[in-house]
């Protein structure tokens, strides 16, 4: 029964990301900036993207839940800061993200564009608490100046 209703919950979950994300991507030509971390190559990435890395044990742990809704209700802020999500809910596949970052549970990790880990944190948080983080890198810092200096 658990399982049917974590399925269920799951196909709920998924509709609205994939419908938010093929919204966003038709309307600005953009690639949807939500993956399924067997989906993602790190070399293609590193300097163009910021990475957002969300790992739980399970797509139906009620953090992860309310982490993907924090992010989808926000995800225009996030593409703004060049942010890429990236999911991982199945610890059984061992994939190479989980072997290199070791989550326990559910973790937050926020990467700036050059690979540092600058955020690792044990519970959701909001897209408001995140934007403030990467506001605050200094690759951000360097786009923000220049973003100010192109608008002069």
């Amino acid at each position: 029964m658990q399982k049917i209703i974590a399925l269920v919950f799951m196909a709920l979950m998924a509709t609205p990301i994939a419908a938010q994300d093929s919204a966003e991507g038709d309307a600005a030509g953009d690639p949807p900036i939500i993956f399924s971390a067997d989906e993602v190559d790190f070399n293609e990435i590193l300097w163009i993207k910021r990475p957002l890395l969300v790992f739980a044990d399970s797509p139906a742990d009620p953090q992860f839940i309310q982490q993907m809704e924090f992010i989808t209700s926000r995800l225009d802020a996030l593409d703004a800061r060049d942010v890429v999500i990236i999911t991982d809910t199945d610890p059984g596949a061992r994939g190479e993200l989980r072997q290199q970052f070791r989550p326990r549970g559910f973790m937050l990790l926020l990467m700036d564009k050059d690979g540092t880990i600058y955020l690792r944190k044990p519970a959701p948080w909001d897209v408001r608490e995140i934007s403030r983080s990467i506001d605050k890198l200094p690759i951000r810092q360097r786009e923000m100046r220049e973003e100010q200096q192109g608008d002069s």
